[in-house]
């Protein structure tokens, strides 16, 4: 029986996804390629709008794949994660791998970087093993040509025995040739001769002992010598992607190749590194006489990874870019937020006179004016300014180059705290959004470190934080204002951040010990090229991709919450509100940890959008049936007048940055670890911290004060 897709089971694969087809004609094309070598680039301009993304059925990785025609043939290209191997250490190398085995592609694209050739064709040697119809495309030849580095594309084609073309993919007139010289290798029914792996004579003896009973059991579908080769290593996840199909009758083959391989001194564990040593050697000699380089080709970025990522200044640095972000997203995002908060609630006026004009009762119009589309509005003017600034900002700081160096700065002290150095990105994630950080803690492979990044994750605030932490800040903690003010509350919200950043480090440490122990697993981390940031292509990206999916998912719970605030402001039992009851019971709690029953109410109903915990705070001071909104100088003295001292105000700022995620937040790190158990963890632990933390400092203040 030959080794398809029916034949093993692939049907109820992990890896499996549906292609979508237009006609039975189209081709399906593998593009695969390490991170960080434009290999999503390359896919988004050849497919354009016709993409279908979402994960891997029964896997935490993301799937793409997208429509593109190129003469009379359509092509289905499926964006393979980016992955520097295909040996299977880490979920996005396991669904690369099975996708070219099992996942039923005509053609392998495999993108390259030019500037770092060598490295790349370890990958690239790997996916021709098992895709003989596979294209090399050297990209960013324009990158290459900058530093000075000539690739010869003719002297890589014979070395490799495959198709190669160079490509700028971020130009659509660079891939003409490309998808020409794939038409010709899709179209070419004689098989190709791709260069062979070759590896050292112990494990092509062990090879050629197991070959030949591999060929007699699963065919010519997938490469017998790697299919040996994977057996002898014990490959346990590709054993249980092919499940039964490696039956007992190749026990015998398989012993008699260890065999070999114990005679020669070459143990399960010392295999794989063998063979990885033997990908290297044979990737430099297909490299050999193909690149050459001036000597100083890369010094203008080794120079600024001196200086970026330098004990002495890559901190600093980090800090000032830091500070500066939020700066920007302060002081632009004022005007901005006034206006459309006009905007909408001007907005919300007309709605109320046409519910009027409709003769509708007073309570329906009460609820959806005042209660579901008020919160709404205000969510939408807090929330979008801020965020259509800083994620633009956070995607250039991406698309420079410069974010990778931020996770080589951050990955020593998570390392200390036994945590994963790939925590530093997903941590800058949460800056925009948390549940968008919890999402990207899919790229730490092990799971005690994904569930360790997640669980922390809710300690950098959010830009739903964000205006209720500068808000306070400019109230209580900054007595300047114009040019110098906005200074001084970016520094101060620097510092809020910095707190938030050690609680990170604080809490890892202790779930490593406790819960979650465990010894920091090694990954490794490529520094991209410095590069000039696409400005429009960053603008798109960020304000589609991310600022509105964010805005889309807090309107959508924001508007059930609406409703719930209305109900609670505007039904009385006895003389007060439930409102008030509510608040009046939580009283002697939030007195003790520094704050007061309304604040602390404020928090619990906020939990759908942050956004809203101080108009509800406002709201319940000011003893009104809707979100009332106040001028900075009126919100100050309405604090006053109900007791707040800076003392409340820190408390306020500190669990703000210290308290349980937004509903959304939990939900995703429902989905992302697989139990509302871990959901409880991600409610209680930053609580649990935040009520500590102002207790002690409500505690000191008043024994001092």
């Amino acid at each position: 029986m030959g080794l398809t897709a029916g034949s093993t089971g692939f049907s109820v694969s992990e890896t499996n996804f549906e292609i979508h087809k237009k006609s039975e004609s189209d081709r399906v094309i593998a593009i695969a390629g390490n991170p960080n070598v434009g290999k999503s680039t390359l896919f988004n301009n050849l497919t354009g709008l016709h993409q279908h993304t979402g994960n891997w059925p029964g896997k935490t990785v993301a799937s793409a794949q997208g429509y593109c025609a190129f003469g009379e043939t359509g092509y289905v290209m499926v964006d393979i994660p980016g992955t520097y191997s295909l040996l299977a250490h880490s979920a996005e190398e396991e669904v690369a791998r099975n996708f070219i085995c099992f996942g039923g592609a005509e053609a392998a694209v495999v993108v390259c970087d030019a500037t770092c050739l060598q490295r790349s064709m370890n990958l690239a040697l790997q996916v021709m093993e098992l895709c003989p119809k596979t294209l090399v495309c050297v990209n960013l030849m324009d990158e290459a040509k900058r530093r000075k580095i000539r690739v010869d594309l003719k002297q890589l084609e014979e070395n490799l025995g495959v198709p190669v073309v160079g490509t700028q993919a971020r130009k659509k007139r660079s891939l003409g040739e490309l998808m020409g010289r794939l038409e010709e290798l899709c179209a070419h029914d004689a098989p190709s001769s791709p260069r062979r792996l070759r590896y050292t004579k112990p494990i092509e003896e062990a090879i050629s002992a197991l070959e030949p009973t591999v060929r007699e059991h699963f065919g010519e579908e997938i490469n017998p010598r790697w299919l040996a080769l994977r057996l002898l290593e014990n490959d346990r996840s590709l054993t249980k992607e092919m499940g039964e199909y490696l039956s007992a009758d190749l026990t015998e083959s398989i012993e008699h190749g260890k065999s070999i391989l114990a005679a020669a001194g070459i143990t399960s564990d010392s295999l794989k590194d063998r063979i990885v040593s033997c990908i290297i050697l044979n990737a430099e000699e297909a490299c050999d006489g193909v690149v050459e380089s001036a000597p100083e080709s890369c010094s203008a970025d080794r120079r600024a990874d001196r200086f970026f990522t330098s004990k002495a200044f890559g901190y600093p640095i980090m800090l000032l870019l830091l500070m500066l972000v939020f700066w920007l997203t302060i002081v632009g995002s004022n005007y901005p937020s006034e206006w459309l908060s006009t905007a909408l609630f001007a907005l919300g006026d007309r709605l109320g006179d046409l519910l009027e004009l409709l003769n509708a009762p007073q309570w329906l119009t009460g609820l959806l004016t005042d209660g579901v589309y008020r919160v709404l509005a205000w969510v939408v003017s807090v929330m979008l300014p801020p965020m259509a600034i800083f994620f633009p900002l956070f995607t250039l700081l991406e698309d420079s180059g410069y974010l990778p160096r931020i996770a080589y700065n951050l990955d020593k002290p998570f390392h200390k705290c036994s945590a994963c150095g790939k925590q530093a990105l997903t941590m800058c994630m949460g800056f925009g959004c948390n549940a968008a950080g919890i999402v990207g803690c899919r790229i730490i492979d092990s799971r005690r470190e994904r569930l360790i990044a997640m669980l922390t994750n809710v300690f950098v605030p959010c830009n739903g934080r964000f205006p209720m932490i500068i808000a306070l800040l400019g109230m209580f903690f900054v007595s300047v204002s114009g040019f110098a003010g906005s200074i001084l509350s970016a520094a101060l919200l620097t510092a809020v951040i910095l707190l938030g950043i050690f609680m990170t480090f604080l809490v890892s440490k202790i779930l490593s010990a406790t819960i979650l122990r465990g010894e920091p697993s090694s990954f490794t981390l490529e520094l991209p090229p410095y590069r000039c940031p696409q400005f429009g292509k960053v603008l798109v990206r960020s304000l589609l991709d991310r600022t509105l999916f964010v805005l889309g998912r807090a309107a959508a719970v924001a508007a059930p919450a609406g409703l719930v605030i209305w109900l609670l402001a505007n039904i009385t039992v006895g003389d007060a509100t439930l409102l008030s009851h509510i608040t009046g019971f939580l009283d002697p709690f939030g007195k003790l940890i520094g704050m007061d029953g309304v604040i602390v109410t404020a928090f619990l109903l906020g939990m759908p959008a942050n956004e809203i915990v101080i108009p509800l705070i406002i709201m319940a001071y000011m003893e009104q049936g809707s979100l009332s909104e106040l001028a900075p100088a009126q919100m100050a003295e309405l604090f006053t007048a109900n007791g707040w001292t800076w003392v409340t105000a820190l408390c306020v700022i500190v669990f703000t940055l210290m308290h349980f995620p937004c509903s959304t937040s939990l939900l995703t790190i429902k989905k992302e670890a697989g139990g509302w158990r871990w959901a409880a963890l991600g409610f209680v632990i930053p609580t649990v911290a935040g009520i500590v933390v102002c207790a002690a400092i409500s505690g000191i203040a008043g024994f001092f004060i």
